[in-house]
């Protein structure tokens, strides 16, 4: 691969990753909740839905859309419908320390529990977002003929490293942000704000 190739797919990688999301607005509240070490699952979760959807492009399964275009419109409602009820989730989080007693409310644990590698990167596959970017990296970037899986390879690593990089910057933000959420009254506020700004994120999967 071409140097100025790989670059402008890891511009393009980075650019498309770091830009607001549902991935992004929820790494944002998860790193402000539970810290960094904590939200690194979420984080893998996303770079793992989003190497196989590349795979899936790779393959041809982004044609479907092409072909059918009223199934990315069925994709938009399912991840519309997914991001209220994440945006409920986060507004709705318990702002109390998270208890140690096992005879904690389970409805309370669940609150506090930050979003696992599983439901991350299935999340992915209802993300119009993550289709859009993946589709357009594999119809932008790669080569034809025999180097046509080599170079969709070096897009999946670009992803995968600038990926982490851009999106970590987010759940960094929200460690730095939960420094200042020094009371109850602010910690409810953030979550309402995150909350608000996850449904704002439909503006980029319904346009």
């Amino acid at each position: 691969m071409e140097f100025s190739l790989l670059l402008a797919i890891s511009l393009f990688a980075f650019v498309m990753s770091v830009t607001p999301g549902p991935n992004n607005i929820m790494l944002l509240a998860s790193g402000a909740q539970f810290g960094y070490q904590k939200t690194l699952p979420h984080i893998f979760g996303i770079l793992i839905g989003i190497a196989s959807l590349l795979v899936s492009v790779l393959l041809g399964f982004g044609m479907i859309f092409e072909r059918y275009p009223a199934l990315y419109d069925l994709l938009k409602v399912l991840g519309s419908l997914y991001l209220f009820w994440l945006a409920w989730k986060i507004a709705t989080a318990s702002v109390e320390p998270i208890a140690v007693n096992a005879s904690q409310n389970n409805t309370e644990r669940n609150k506090t529990k930050p979003m696992t590698l599983f439901s991350a990167a299935t999340f992915q596959f209802v993300n119009p977002k993550a289709w859009a970017m993946t589709i357009g990296s594999i119809s932008s970037f790669t080569l034809t003929g025999e180097r046509y899986i080599e170079s969709g390879l070096w897009i999946m690593l670009c992803f995968a490293i600038t990926g982490f990089i851009a999106i970590s910057l987010w759940a960094y933000l929200g460690v730095n942000i939960a420094q200042r959420l020094t009371t109850t009254k602010r910690k409810k506020a953030f979550n309402y704000t995150m909350g608000v700004m996850t449904i704002g994120t439909l503006f980029f999967i319904l346009n």
